[in-house]
């Protein structure tokens, strides 16, 4: 149970797949101006990286280790991921239709996101369990709407400030974004000090 709670956490905060690794960037920056937009974005990730998990860690130990195919895992992990995230599309805009509008183009932009790729391949990698691995692809989902929200707060809070000329727009965005990422680098050695490493 602890080895669970330390890979959890670790994603979560230690390992934080936006603001440690710097993967999914492109909806960091482009649906973090409002919390409804960055919730959902975030839900949205956090399900596909739980469920891709799911799918392609059999799909590896079962099927592609045995047939020593295992240079085929990115294929196919990449097929199993655009698959639900046309899945994710069609039940938001059937159900949740003004979500579906307010993330536009990021939607499908979920595909290529990189993040979501690195957790399973990360998983696969690590050697982890399946049960470890949804564990893992939990917290990094988690990670992915912390980020998210803390960096919608700053955004909102920008809006009122008063750069200089030169920063005003994406700079003073990506100045905030390096600062919010500097935040977490104090996580570090808290994980392992609690949990002890796994």
């Amino acid at each position: 149970m602890a080895k669970l709670a330390s890979i959890l956490f670790s994603m979560m905060l230690v390992n934080n797949y936006v603001l440690v690794k710097f993967m999914g960037i492109c909806p960091f920056l482009g649906v973090s101006k409002k919390l409804d937009s960055s919730v959902g974005m975030s839900v949205a990730v956090t399900f596909v990286m739980i469920m891709a998990t799911a799918v392609t860690w059999p799909i590896y130990t079962y099927l592609l280790v045995p047939a020593e195919l295992e240079y085929m895992n990115t294929i196919s992990f990449i097929l199993v991921i655009a698959a639900l995230v046309q899945l994710v599309e069609i039940i938001l805009k059937k159900f949740i239709p003004a979500l579906h509008r307010s993330l536009g183009i990021y939607l499908p932009l979920i595909t290529t996101n990189c993040a979501i790729l690195g957790v399973t391949l990360l998983n696969v990698e690590s050697g982890y369990t399946f049960v470890e691995s949804l564990v893992a692809s939990l917290g990094a989902g988690l990670g992915f709407l912390i980020a998210m929200v803390l960096f919608t707060g700053v955004r909102t809070t920008l809006e009122y400030a008063k750069p200089p000329k030169s920063f005003e727009g994406l700079p003073i965005t990506l100045v905030a974004a390096s600062l919010t990422a500097m935040s977490f680098m104090g996580f570090g050695g808290i994980i392992e000090g609690i949990f002890g490493k796994f």
